[in-house]
């Protein structure tokens, strides 16, 4: 049994927080996955990050630049601002969050408002670095069955 401290923050161990996720148990609400994902970086878990980004969006991620960040990168930490559940069905969810890293060239901090969907019992990430490839009027990229424009539309560009 491991003894490490979570790296989310939570001040949790490993083992009880993050590390189950990634085990394989979904993430109880979009903070915990946000959590999560941090955790990932920080530890390398490539394929959890693809896993828990939007599956229509997961082919065109670029693997090899998240792991070369993840690898290249000592984490600092991550801060939560807030958390915000919006409902809805699909129910949709903003996390606003502050992560921070060293790399070669120096302390960097990135703070990001996040878009996550609940979708089949499990919570993604939306990508807003990858384009959602779905007319106004066609099938929402969540497979939610809606209308994109009446489902994550609003969500995507936030």
């Amino acid at each position: 049994m491991s003894v490490t401290v979570c790296p989310c923050g939570s001040g949790n161990l490993l083992d009880a927080c993050c590390g189950r996720l990634h085990a394989g148990t979904p993430a109880a609400d979009a903070q915990a996955l946000m959590r999560s994902r941090y955790s990932a970086y920080v530890l390398g878990l490539v394929d959890y990050l693809v896993a828990t980004t939007l599956p229509a969006q997961q082919a065109d991620l670029d693997r090899a630049a998240m792991a070369t960040w993840s690898a290249q990168s000592t984490w600092l930490g991550l801060d939560v601002e807030s958390s915000e559940v919006l409902g809805g069905q699909p129910e949709h969810a903003f996390v606003t969050f502050t992560a921070r890293w060293h790399d070669q060239q120096g302390d960097h901090q990135h703070r990001e408002r996040s878009a996550f969907v609940q979708h089949g019992g499990h919570w993604y990430f939306i990508d807003p670095t990858v384009a959602m490839r779905a007319g106004r009027n066609g099938p929402c990229p969540c497979a939610s069955g809606q209308k994109f424009k009446k489902c994550c539309a609003s969500y995507v560009g936030h």
